[in-house]
């Protein structure tokens, strides 16, 4: 191809990339300029806000700590070792990301029910799943299980199998080699996961509804704003969550970068 065909091909995949870009920001810049002044500091101030943005949060960083000790290491065998079923197993993993959530939480409701056996085996050790954090953990974990798995999974595909063999020869144990090897050098794409992770289940809703309307996390509370006072209710509540989101990844960001700086 000659260099002036390059440059125009250049310029119109710019072109795409440009559009894309405006179809993701134009959204979310619209909220915060169709705000009144002073919306987002009240709104702010709302108990019920802040309480469900602060369960929001937590909820998901519990499912995200909880679930990446099951996670990472189920990931390392996806990535090392073949198996029968090997691709079923992959294809299992990757399931909550095909279905339909409100039907996610469907399931999952009938099974951690009061009256299912392992929801009254929960409720007797003071575990309430339907109508309680318990439940709203669980379903952000089902969806977004699979963003860690797979990053991890990646992630560790990647490290050098004769580093793990070495150490091995050497005397160290599977698992001394698994904490201060494999998830040393995969760590990036474990740390994508969690991140990953964490931010698909704070964005979940239609599972959580199934299972938990109340505690109301704020994709609830958006939803029930909405759908009874309309947008302009519902419109600072949206712009403070993102906000809130966008602080806390863009922090993860400079701490990665920060990283990664010091490593090099």
């Amino acid at each position: 191809m000659s260099p002036g065909r390059t440059g125009t091909a250049h310029l119109v995949f710019m072109a795409f990339g440009g559009l894309l870009l405006l179809f993701i920001i134009a959204p979310l810049a619209g909220i915060f300029i169709n705000l009144a002044p002073g919306d987002l500091l009240r709104t702010a101030r709302e108990d019920e806000v802040s309480a469900s943005i602060w369960l929001t949060l937590a909820a998901s960083m519990g499912a995200t700590v909880v679930f990446a000790v099951l996670a990472i290491p189920f990931a390392w065998i996806l990535a090392r070792r073949e198996f029968r079923f090997k691709q079923l197993v992959n294809g299992i993993v990757d399931l909550p990301i095909v279905i339909p959530h409100s039907a996610a939480g469907i399931a999952l409701i009938g099974v951690l029910s009061p009256d299912s056996p392992v929801g009254a085996a929960a409720e007797r050790i003071g575990i309430r799943f339907a109508g309680g954090v318990a439940g709203i953990m669980a379903a952000m974990a089902f969806v977004s299980v699979p963003f860690l798995v797979n990053a991890a999974r990646d992630g560790f595909a990647a490290v050098p199998v004769q580093l793990e063999k070495a150490a091995l020869n050497l005397g160290a144990s599977p698992l001394r080699v698994f904490l201060t090897i494999s998830v040393p050098a995969a760590r990036r794409s474990i740390l994508s996961g969690l991140v990953l992770m964490w931010a698909r289940g704070m964005s979940e809703f239609g599972a959580v509804i199934v299972i938990a309307y109340h505690p109301m996390i704020t994709p609830v509370l958006l939803y029930e704003r909405f759908g009874a006072f309309g947008l302009r209710y519902a419109r600072p509540v949206t712009a403070l969550f993102i906000a809130i989101c966008l602080l806390f990844f863009f922090a993860l960001r400079v701490l990665a970068g920060r990283r990664r700086d010091a490593q090099g």
